[in-house]
């Protein structure tokens, strides 16, 4: 409390003195000083005009304008305090609603068990998950963090934490490297190229040409590859899975631009971090650690 205190903070001083019958134990109750709180209840008696609190040296009493403005203000001051404390964000355990953004691909691949497996550490928190390819204005449209995949993140107003690395390279079903061959060089003509859209800026061959697909999406792009479709340009995460049960092969292409990603948690940098934006960040980083292309 300082010299210039707010009403409630003057009134809650008073409330503590008239329970406690103390300067003291008030003073205590609140984890102030003793001058504090006696400053705090002049102040109000003096803004009031009126004297609240009989002082003799060995006790404190409310006078009847005292009384009067204690029944009106003490349950008030209660639950002012409660709204306070209560805020889930400010609780201990880590509570309250968590708004998260991703990717629909990298929703739909990365999530599930993690939010499941997250939910049951954590059951008080609660999940309002939107999966878009935009890349949303977390403050405006009021996230607490989103996933992205991609390169590091250059804006001063969101703190970005790389989680993953994200070696890209070139995959293909069995099926169609036996039909096909392999390439060496990428777009080269004699193939159909499965591609990102946000990937093709990044090849230099690619930029003149048109793959045979083109989409935002690379689950899509995975699943067209599984069965058949060409050569797709996927983060080695994506494909790791079906690289060891078979269904796809590494093709094993020199890239004339070195590129790679990475999954990346962003969240706004201004302000104290959330409880549950920092549960959320440490257990993704944990549950990273066990998968086998983190």
């Amino acid at each position: 409390m300082g010299e210039t205190q707010a009403p409630l903070q003057l009134l809650s001083a008073f409330v503590a003195v008239a329970e406690q019958a103390s300067f003291t134990k008030a003073a205590h109750k609140l984890g102030v000083g003793k001058g504090t709180v006696s400053r705090a209840v002049s102040e109000l008696e003096r803004q009031l005009g009126t004297e609240l609190l009989h002082r003799t040296t060995h006790t404190v009493a409310l006078s009847t304008a005292g009384v009067a403005l204690y029944e009106r203000a003490a349950p008030h001051v209660a639950a002012l305090n409660a709204a306070v404390l209560k805020l889930p964000e400010s609780a201990v355990e880590p509570s309250g609603e968590l708004r998260i953004t991703a990717p629909n691909d990298l929703g739909v691949a990365v999530l599930p068990e993690l939010l499941v497996q997250f939910t049951r550490r954590y059951p008080k928190i609660s999940l309002d998950v939107w999966l878009t390819n935009t890349n949303v204005d977390l403050v405006r449209e009021g996230f607490d963090l989103a996933l992205r995949a991609g390169s590091a993140l250059k804006d001063s107003t969101l703190t970005s934490r790389r989680l993953a690395g994200g070696r890209i390279g070139f995959f293909a079903s069995p099926e169609y490297i036996a039909r096909r061959g392999k390439p060496k060089q990428p777009n080269d003509a004699a193939h159909d190229w499965l591609l990102h859209r946000a990937h093709r800026r990044y090849v230099k061959p690619f930029q003149a040409g048109t793959p045979r697909f083109l989409c935002d999406d690379l689950l899509l792009l995975r699943e067209l590859a599984r069965r058949g479709a060409g050569i797709a340009m996927l983060p080695e995460s994506f494909a790791a899975p079906y690289v060891q049960d078979g269904s796809l092969e590494e093709v094993p292409i020199s890239l004339p631009d070195s590129i790679s990603g990475g999954l990346f948690l962003v969240y706004p940098s201004s302000g104290e971090v959330p409880r549950k934006v920092t549960a959320f960040r440490d257990f993704l980083l944990e549950w990273l650690k066990k998968l086998p292309f983190a």
